[in-house]
Parts: C-alpha cells; structure tokens; sequence
C-alpha cells in the first residue's frame, strides 16, 4: 500500500513527494525511485520521519504501517509533533472513537494544538461499507434498515491483514486466533457502524460480530501466503448494529485470496430499506488494494483543508478523483 501510494504521488500535478520511511532494514538507504521499479528520483528511504523531515518541509503525512489505532498513535503523535497533517490506512483509525475513545481524544487535542487534521480512510472501512452507504441515504426521505456486503479478493494485500485474517491457518490454528486476539477477521465493522449511526442519528444499543474461517478446497498462494487444501483462505464475518433487539445495520464481509479459484464472485452490494427502498450492486468489487492507495491520497487536499483535529470521512467532502494541479484546491488559512 505504501509503494502505491508513493507511485501515484509521484504521478500528480502539483503533489511533490519530500521523503519516505520503512522499517525494513533491506529498503533503507534505497533511492524510492528504484524500490519502486523506476528511474531513481533522488529520494533516499529513511529509517525515521526525523531523517525523511531532515531540511525539507511538507504538508502531511501518510502512514501505512498497521491496522490498529494503538499501533499507529505513536506514528500519528510524532507526525503532528512534526507540524503534519496525518492520513492513515489503519482500519481502526476510519472512527478511533468505537475502540479506542481516550486516544481519539488524545490524536484530536493533539491535532488542534498544532493546528493539523488527522484522517483515517481507505476502500473500507472508509468508502465501501460506511461513506457510500452514507452518500445512498442522502436520497431517501426515510430509511428503516441498513445491509451491505463486500465480498472481495484479499490477494494484493500484505502481510499484515493476511495474519489478521488467518490467511494459511489450519482450522485449529484459526479458532486458537480468534480467541487469542491475533486473528480479527475484518478490521473496522465497529467503526463502519458506529460512523454510519452517527451521521445518521442512530442511537445503537450494541454491536454484534460473527467470525467464521473459509476453508480451501484448492491449493492457493499469493507473494506474501501459501494455503494448502484444507488450511484457511480467508474469514466469513458478519456484523450487527441492534437497537432495542432490533437490527438496523448488516454488514457482511467474506475476505479471501483468489475466491475465484473455488467459483466465488467477487461484489460489492448495499440495499438500503425505506423510501425509496435502493440496491446498489458494483461487481466485480472495487479493488481493495488500488482503492486504498486512490482514496488516501485522492483524500490529501481535502484534509488539508479541513479544520484542525480529528476527522472523519462523513465529516468531509465525498472523495474523488483528482485530475487538475492539487496546488489550485489547497485553501489559505
């Protein structure tokens, strides 16, 4: 996600890429140009944000390294300390407020200190499941319930959702994960929920989930994962938002590599209940990986613009792609 990410920068009018850091040992001191397969372009990878800021100036920073709000804080804290404003990928970032209320309140206090913003996005939580449903409802003089699901192909992902999704797991192994806490299956129901109830005026009782892995009938691989016949190629998980027993919000997101190998197609689906009633069916999905990288950086003026503190993607225009020079959308404050 983070070389996408640098590609298409780098592939902007008006957006200048200053720096890159990684916590790989065989990257560092490489020129980004070459990590990426291209021409060098001068841009030595750096082992800290310090060593990447050293006499340079930016604007923000993008942070894909974890999926976890606990994980990227001490990232986003020293990112806001440096005068940045910050966009994560980090799924529990998209509303840190769901899991992690003290440290979003922390990253916002932080954030208004230093007059920066703070936003986590990405294909979802971010877009799929949570701001486009948002963007549906904006036509409906009345809705009662709420179902989607995203039903994708974890293939271009690395390796750290491949963990937090079993990916490779026996049967075993995937139930020892889930109870132990190092397999999550989906990261970001909670927060796609919570996001959605909030901008909606949904005062919810609970948030139930249901994880349950997706077992391989055929040998399957990508870069990062090897599964055999039998081990786990993925996570089936569901999610509930109830008021007074009552489910409003359905979200289902069955994740695999290469579900087509066993007949699987790929889609993202969103049907709102009410006035009018809407289905909405894009398939095959958007692509997870492409879609990430698009909406972080598509998100980049955006969050420039915005109000110190923490945000979120219903708090902000509706992300699009950018064709024009990036300079001419950048407001003075």
């Amino acid at each position: 996600m983070g070389q996408g990410m640098a590609k298409l920068i780098l592939s902007k009018k008006g957006m200048e890429l200053i720096g890159a850091i990684e916590r790989d040992p065989q990257k560092i001191g490489k020129d980004v140009g070459e990590l990426l397969g291209q021409e060098k372009i001068g841009i030595e990878i750096k082992s800290s944000l310090s060593e990447a800021l050293a006499n340079k100036e930016a604007d923000l920073l993008l942070i894909a390294t974890s999926s976890f709000t606990k994980e990227v804080f001490p990232q986003i804290k020293e990112g806001i300390e440096a005068g940045l404003n910050v966009i994560t990928i980090a799924e529990e970032m998209s509303y840190p407020e769901a899991q992690e209320p003290e440290l979003a309140a922390e990253i916002d206090r932080l954030a208004k200190e230093k007059g920066v913003t703070v936003l986590g996005t990405g294909i979802n939580p971010g877009f799929v499941l949570d701001t486009l449903i948002l963007a549906l409802t904006g036509v409906c003089l009345d809705v009662k319930e709420i179902r989607a699901a995203r039903i994708n192909d974890l293939s271009p992902f690395g390796p750290t959702v491949m963990r937090t999704q079993g990916v490779g797991t026996t049967p075993e192994e995937f139930e020892a994960g889930l109870k132990s806490g190092e397999i999550v299956g989906h990261i970001g129901f909670k927060e796609s929920i919570t996001m959605i109830a909030s901008r909606m005026g949904w005062e919810l009782d609970e948030i139930e989930e249901i994880r349950e892995p997706i077992i391989s009938n055929v040998y399957r691989e990508t870069p990062y994962v090897k599964v055999e016949k039998g081990q786990v190629a993925g996570c089936r998980h569901i999610a509930y938002g109830k008021k007074n027993g009552k489910t409003l919000i359905t979200l289902e997101h069955p994740q695999q590599i290469h579900p087509h190998l066993e007949g699987v197609e790929t889609g993202d689906y969103i049907e709102i209940i009410g006035d009018p009633h809407i289905k909405l069916a894009i398939t095959p999905e958007i692509p997870g990986g492409k879609g990430t990288m698009a909406c972080a950086v598509n998100m980049i003026p955006a969050v420039i613009n915005a109000e110190p503190g923490l945000v979120h993607m219903s708090e902000l225009p509706v992300p699009a792609y950018i064709a024009r020079d990036l300079k001419n959308l950048i407001q003075d404050k």
